[in-house]
């Protein structure tokens, strides 16, 4: 159990680069006004995801250590 949680919040952190490293691109490009706004709100949506399998698998973590 121990090492689901573990790769469930490792999954996670690589969404959140994923996240940072897509967004940090979209500024380097030149986006600007309606098109980064429509980019970044697409990001938005994986942000959270990544965000919530993130402390999913933390949550995880700490049930098997107490367990």
């Amino acid at each position: 159990m121990l090492l689901i949680g573990v790769i469930t919040t490792l999954l996670g952190l690589a969404g959140l680069i994923y996240c940072m490293f897509q967004a940090y691109r979209a500024k380097r490009t030149g986006l600007q006004g309606e098109a980064l706004t429509n980019h970044l709100r697409r990001l938005v949506a994986v942000n959270l995801a990544a965000f919530f399998l993130s402390a999913i698998g933390l949550a995880i973590v700490l049930v098997a250590i107490l367990l």
